[in-house]
């Protein structure tokens, strides 16, 4: 006789709700793509393809991979200060360049930014982005480390 292996009946999954919060930065693209600079959703936050642009839209650093990183990281900081968060919390961040050969410039100023926190870390390059004026974007994710208490 063949055994039957002993069946365990899941126990009740914890239904947490979380709730959802859009994140902006008035970039004007937003409205017209329907994109947010970032969605928290209960501690989870992700923040979208940050472009090195100003309240306006205009690009910042023209030609300067390690000014246009700054900009990026200072507006994924706002949109997490928005969410009661902050670059502490970042668990993963990505830069996309258009110009592989200038990593260690956008990197150098990611240090500046990330070195206790260390979060991991992907590098691409691309053919380019919407505005051709544009050598990189970041993205990053964030877990809000003291959520609930």
């Amino acid at each position: 006789m063949v055994q039957q292996p002993m069946v365990q009946q899941p126990e009740k999954a914890n239904t947490m709700k979380f709730d959802r919060e859009l994140i902006s930065n008035d970039n004007p693209m937003e409205m017209v793509v329907g994109f947010s600079r970032a969605v928290r959703v209960g501690p989870f936050i992700s923040v979208g393809g940050t472009a090195p642009v100003d309240r306006d839209g205009k690009t910042v650093g023209i030609g300067d991979v390690a000014a246009q990183t700054r900009q990026c990281i200072e507006i994924i900081k706002f949109a997490l200060e928005q969410a009661g968060s902050g670059l502490q919390d970042v668990v993963r961040t990505r830069v996309i360049l258009t110009d592989i050969e200038n990593w260690k410039a956008s990197i150098d100023v990611r240090k500046e930014y990330f070195r206790n926190v260390r979060p991991v870390d992907t590098i691409m390059a691309i053919d380019r982005f919407v505005n051709p004026e544009w050598l990189v974007e970041y993205e990053a994710d964030a877990i809000i480390a003291d959520w609930g208490n």
